[in-house]
């Protein structure tokens, strides 16, 4: 249950971590979380026109990171979720401490590309703190939102599997995981810097944009859910 998952109570959650087998298909999903992750950061110094309004390139890959994190929550339950999570956070943070690392070395007679290489990988502490903590923030919240509403459903007797279900919960998940992610993001990032007319702009489109992601590509996630309960032998999925 997932009361269970939240309150382990006989072991802690590293002793439990350590003795458990992880299959190939949960870490190639592991892995590929952590990719989007930092990929989708690299990206975000980008701006993209789209129709009226404009978004970061970060948009195009950053939701990837919350279809698979349903896909785990789905499967593998909330634990394994929130270590998914822990990880893709201590990956991209290792990303900028080691990018970081190659900013202050000294760069050679013949480099000539170090400010190109602050402007890419030098974001602002500022941005680098409100990004690290929205993503933690949000993504918790998305899969504990996902695991809840699942919880919720088996104990009504329902069927918490159904595709229909699933989607439900895929959906509502992304809208208060996206939600939690913005209003904390843009605020920590740009307080000071841009009106707050614009700030609250920002929240609402990129949640509504992101949500909207999520719906276009339910029907592959729904798949893909499909797949994954049948290559882990799990009708009945994990709480």
């Amino acid at each position: 249950m997932l009361q269970d998952t939240l309150h382990p109570t006989h072991t802690s959650t590293s002793e439990t971590l350590s003795r458990e087998r992880f299959s190939l298909t949960f870490l190639l999903l592991t892995v590929t979380f952590c990719v989007c992750l930092i990929i989708s950061n690299l990206m975000e110094i980008k701006t993209v026109d789209l129709g009226f309004m404009t978004i970061t390139a970060g948009v195009a890959v950053f939701p990837i990171s919350y279809i698979i994190n349903d896909c785990i929550v789905e499967i593998y339950g909330f634990r394994k979720a929130r270590l998914v999570i822990l990880l893709g956070f201590t990956m991209n943070l290792l990303t900028v401490m080691l990018l970081h690392l190659g900013l202050w070395l000294p760069g050679s007679d013949t480099w000539t590309q170090q400010e190109a290489m602050e402007a890419i990988f030098g974001a602002a502490p500022r941005i680098l703190c409100a990004s690290f903590t929205a993503f933690l923030a949000g993504s918790l919240t998305n899969a504990w939102v996902m695991a809840k509403m699942k919880q919720s459903a088996s104990a009504d007797g329902r069927n918490a599997t159904s595709a229909a279900r699933f989607s439900a919960r895929a959906i509502l998940s992304t809208i208060w995981g996206e939600g939690i992610d913005s209003i904390i993001f843009f605020p920590l990032a740009f307080a000071g810097v841009l009106p707050w007319g614009v700030i609250i702009s920002l929240i609402l489109t990129q949640t509504v944009l992101k949500t909207v992601y999520e719906i276009i590509a339910l029907p592959l996630t729904v798949i893909l859910v499909k797949k994954l309960r049948h290559m882990e032998c799990n009708p009945i999925l994990s709480a």
